[in-house]
This record gives C-alpha cells, sequence and structure tokens, in this order.
C-alpha cells in the first residue's frame, strides 16, 4: 500500500509554498538496519529479569 506525500514550507507570515510536489511512497517492510534504534542501555533495561 503506496502512501502519498506532498512537503510545505510555512513561514512565520502563514505563506506556504510546495517544497516537493506530490509523490507516492511506498514503506519499506523491514527498516534497514541504519535507521532502527540502537538497543536501550540504561540500568532499567541492563538489569536481568528476576
Amino acid at each position: 500500500m503506496a502512501m502519498t506525500m506532498k512537503v510545505y514550507e510555512v513561514s512565520r507570515d502563514g505563506l506556504t509554498r510546495i517544497v516537493r510536489e506530490e509523490a507516492e511512497a511506498v514503506p519499506l517492510e523491514q527498516p534497514e538496519a541504519s535507521n532502527q534504534f540502537p538497543a536501550c542501555e540504561c540500568p532499567e533495561c541492563k538489569t536481568p529479569a528476576r
């Protein structure tokens, strides 16, 4: 299923302009490894389950 996207820029005065015309974007089945969040390293997540 594809999505349709159009990019606008809005100034402080409320004026809008189109930055990119309408285009179809197909979502990835699985994001590339570089686009994923790294594993959490907080103390709570590092503590093994009891």
